[in-house]
């Protein structure tokens, strides 16, 4: 050691912080994934507390015991709509893992699946108008439908 201290016999660079971070981010995942694996009765009420809470901000009115036996395969008293969506959510979850977020393709295919027997666009982009509205008052227009390819394209880029 000299007055600069330690000098290591290798030069740190971009690629090796690159690889360093992919390295943890992999160690991350299979540690998450063996967590989970260990307690598959925890990862499955969480999952159906997610889809429940993600469905109730869409308006869906079901409850958490609703969503549960939906889920399990019993009969539920409730919207026709409201119960499929219930079951697309399910499905979509069981598939997530097997798909790449960065995927125009997958993100399609989740769609598709989300929206099956919901709407006649489910799985491809929109082709009408969207706009978010408060009563009568219009708080948000989506961009022109002809412009979501492109932007969903530079988004995933």
């Amino acid at each position: 050691m000299g007055e600069k201290g330690y000098v290591p016999p290798y030069t740190i660079t971009n690629k090796t912080v690159n690889l360093i971070s992919d390295i943890s981010e992999i160690l991350t995942k299979l540690t998450i994934n063996d967590a989970m694996n260990q307690n598959p009765k925890l990862r499955r009420e969480n999952r159906i507390q997610t889809i429940h809470a993600s469905l109730a901000i869409e308006n869906n009115s079901l409850s958490l015991d609703q969503v549960t036996d939906i889920i399990n395969g019993k009969r539920v008293l409730g919207a026709p709509r409201e119960i499929c969506e219930v079951k697309n959510a399910f499905e979509v979850y069981e598939r997530l893992l097997q798909m790449n977020p960065y995927s125009i393709k997958d993100m399609l295919t989740a769609h598709k699946v989300l929206m099956n027997e919901l709407t006649e666009e489910a799985g491809v982009f929109r082709s009408g108008r969207v706009g978010i509205f408060a009563g009568e008052v219009l708080v948000h227009m989506a961009p022109p439908a002809d412009k979501v390819p492109q932007l969903i394209s530079e988004l995933i880029n």
